[in-house]
């Protein structure tokens, strides 16, 4: 007879083969059967013992496909496991598979994976979010308890808000980036995606930490431990609402959710004023600068000579490098790696890559100076609800436009957590504090509060 994790993780991929999300690009069958009767034996234990993990395809996976979404990765099996990855075998995780993305981490619909796109469980005509669509929706789905995403513009908050789960974007530097597919290395950290704030701080507990092998990577004196900040106490906090997150373009059922929760906080004890950023009006374009010239410079790697896709007839080396990449890569990465290209190039560097750097400055001063006078901001994760799967495609701005609320984060290195806080029509609603560098105990703080005393956790029709 299977034991107890055994068992439960045989009907978790029951669950993943009828499933309709295409959460998953790779399954990790064997090696996960496997580390579950190490655990029902005893002789794998740890805080996330026997625990169903999954993990985006941008973080690498010893012995296990790592594509990235892109048909240019196709068959790539890593020799070794990113940092988190091995936190989370540390802990007894049982690795379930790797899940679907925008292809490279670029997107905010999951709908660039050369794989297919993924279904968000409460409709499945809509997106899940991205670019850790996959993630967001296997938590939503129950084909997993939590998952990793990476968050360069707001891909694991975005998929929170838009599947009705937890997501948190940790301070700049507290996760290893080590064994994580760069997109934009200034930008992107890795995150933990659950279905309520305790999984989810326990998750960052396992993660977080320095390594060495990072150079990006935070060396605290002091390793802070998330879930001893799961308290049911928000009196005294001092909430800033930011005017500029409620600009045009928010839906008002988004915008009335996102008051409500604040004024059910505010019950709870903590205060609420208005603040301002004002130069949050230029962290769309300074960000899109910034990542696509990281990306342009991150992506150059990728040739099909040393690993991934190889096709046709090797002629000279100029020939079959620009065949492979236009073969293996898709529309959305070929525009950044253009955009990145050019921003870059001799004439325009100064006009654009390094007019966007100044811009991030000035945002991240606004946090800083909002931040002396509050302990945390509240805003809407995302301007509206999830939309219907093909709606964007051609209209590459407007899908940039979606990531208003969340890219300025990212600029400034800060820590954000986003909660569901309601419902338009069956889609959920997320709200997103955000904190002053290295805030994460507040944040889960107040995010754990607002759970407690709202009844929004809830389960899409028919899981």
């Amino acid at each position: 007879m299977p034991g107890q994790y055994e068992e439960s993780l045989h009907k978790t991929f029951d669950r993943i083969k009828r499933s309709r999300l295409n959460a998953y690009i790779t399954l990790n069958v064997e090696d996960a059967i496997k580390t579950a009767k190490a655990v029902d034996e005893g002789s794998v234990t740890g805080r996330l013992a026997g625990v169903p993990v999954a993990v985006k395809d941008c973080i690498t996976t010893k012995g296990l496909l790592t594509t990235c979404g892109s048909k240019i990765l196709s068959g790539y099996v890593p020799p070794f496991d990113a940092e988190v990855v091995a936190r989370l075998k540390r802990e007894g995780a049982v690795i379930v598979g790797k899940t679907n993305m925008d292809e490279f981490a670029m997107g905010t619909s999951t709908e660039s994976s050369y794989y297919g796109p993924t279904r968000n469980p409460w409709d499945l005509s809509r997106v899940p979010g991205g670019s850790s669509g996959g993630s967001g929706a296997a938590v939503a789905g129950l084909e997993c308890r939590m998952a990793l995403g990476t968050d360069t513009g707001g891909s694991v908050r975005c998929p929170a808000s838009f599947c009705g789960i937890v997501g948190i974007k940790p301070t700049y530097g507290l996760v290893s980036r080590y064994g994580v597919v760069a997109y934009a290395n200034s930008l992107e950290q890795v995150g933990p995606m659950a279905r309520n704030v305790s999984d989810a701080a326990l998750l960052l507990d396992v993660i977080a930490g320095h390594d060495p092998k990072d150079s990006t990577s935070v060396d605290a004196a002091d390793k802070v431990s998330y879930v001893n900040y799961l308290i049911d106490d928000v009196k005294g906090l001092r909430i800033g609402v930011p005017k500029e997150y409620f600009g045009e373009g928010t839906d008002k059922r988004v915008e009335n959710a996102v008051w409500s929760a604040i004024m059910r906080l505010n019950k709870l004890g903590a205060d609420y004023r208005e603040v301002s950023l004002p130069h949050t009006k230029y962290a769309l374009a300074a960000y899109y600068i910034i990542a696509m010239c990281e990306a342009s410079s991150n992506l150059a790697r990728f040739d099909g000579l040393r690993y991934g896709l190889r096709t046709g007839k090797d002629e000279n080396w100029h020939t079959t490098f620009s065949r492979i990449r236009a073969e293996g890569f898709g529309e959305e990465v070929k525009r950044r790696i253009m955009l990145g290209t050019y921003a870059l190039s001799e004439g325009y560097y100064g006009k654009y890559y390094l007019k966007a750097l100044k811009v991030r400055t000035l945002i991240k001063q606004d946090f800083d100076k909002a931040f002396k006078d509050v302990d945390i901001l509240a805003a809407p994760t995302m301007p509206f609800p999830a939309f219907k799967i093909g709606e964007h495609v051609d209209d590459p701005l407007s899908m940039y436009m979606a990531d208003v609320n969340t890219v300025p984060v990212n600029l400034a290195g800060v820590p954000s957590i986003s909660v569901p806080c309601g419902f338009a029509g069956n889609l959920p609603i997320g709200i997103q504090f955000i904190g002053g560098l290295f805030d994460e105990p507040k944040l889960i703080r107040t995010a754990y509060t607002f759970e407690l005393n709202t009844d929004f956790q809830k389960l899409p029709e028919g899981f």
